[in-house]
């Protein structure tokens, strides 16, 4: 008997461990379910050229999306490599496709090989802008007798993007005596700006929707041979597939829609914080009901 006492103590301790080691077993488990559960979710790769309603609308989705537990990676592309990327599945969406005539000759190449979806902004503009301090600039047959002034020169954005090979047609058709100066929309917006601090002229390719319409008074030039074409809509597209491993994403974004006023105030947002993230934010904070008529309130 005086045995079995002292064995007794030993029993119960080795009974507390197994038991503590068999809900360690199931914490342990649990906590596998839940790191399974949460790469269920998977990963969302969003094609970013460097246009700023493009990454207004890409870093306001990112949180979104990241909020539904998602892991989003914005991956910063021109235009050719958008398509290419979506084309051979290397990306999962682009957000920024101008249809029907900015971005024609992409859509042609790869009609059967992207997933081309809804539209969620409706009425662009793509033009040569100046300041509207230049009174006597209105139409782009008025730069040839002005060329001095302009110092024979275009600011343009990235080479290679669909408003620069327009650009260069506005160039050739109206035969136009400037150099069409190829860069960023970042530097086109610093020259524009600069000049503009000091009354200087200043012609650059621009586009609507644009924050610089809200902040700068700009005048677009008109176009008598409707080089730059009709307005378009904005949609975005997605590879093909993506629609099968992630119904909801896919539903999300095709409720997305935006007005002149929201997407505005998205680019405002992101201009005038200290960082892209921070000011998405900010427009998220302050417009969640909307974004729950887009995904529905869904979790």
């Amino acid at each position: 008997m005086k045995n079995v006492k002292k064995l007794f103590p030993v029993l119960v301790l080795g009974l507390i461990l197994l038991l503590a080691a068999c809900g360690g077993e199931d914490d342990q488990a649990d906590s596998g379910d839940g790191n399974e559960a949460e790469e269920e979710k998977g990963s969302i790769s969003i094609g970013m050229n460097n246009w700023a309603e493009n990454v207004a609308v890409s870093n306001m989705w990112k949180i979104v999306l990241e909020e539904k537990g998602y892991d989003v990676s914005l991956e910063p592309v021109e235009k050719a490599i958008l398509y290419e990327g979506l084309a051979n599945q290397d990306l999962d969406i682009g957000m920024e496709v101008w249809l029907p005539n900015t971005d024609k000759s992409f859509y042609n190449e790869y009609e059967e090989e992207i997933d081309w979806r809804e539209n969620w902004y409706e009425g662009t503009d793509l033009a040569l802008v100046v300041p509207s301090y230049m009174e006597d600039i209105n139409s782009i047959e008025d730069l040839n007798a002005n060329k001095e002034k302009f110092e024979s020169q275009i600011y343009g954005i990235d080479p290679g993007s669909s408003l620069m090979g327009l650009t260069e047609e506005v160039v050739a058709e109206y035969n136009l005596d400037y150099e069409l100066v190829p860069s960023s929309e970042p530097s086109m917006m610093a020259e524009l700006d600069n000049r503009m601090s000091s009354e200087e002229p200043v012609v650059v390719t621009l586009w609507k929707p644009h924050w610089a319409f809200a902040e700068m008074d700009l005048k677009i030039l008109e176009d008598p041979k409707n080089i730059y074409g009709d307005s378009e809509n904005i949609l975005y597209a997605a590879r093909l597939g993506l629609e099968d491993e992630h119904p909801e994403i896919v539903e999300w974004f095709d409720n997305f829609m935006l007005n002149d006023d929201q997407l505005g105030s998205l680019m405002a947002e992101l201009n005038e914080a200290e960082s892209e993230e921070e000011g998405a934010q900010n427009w998220i904070d302050d417009n969640r009901d909307l974004i729950e008529e887009w995904t529905g309130g869904s979790e």
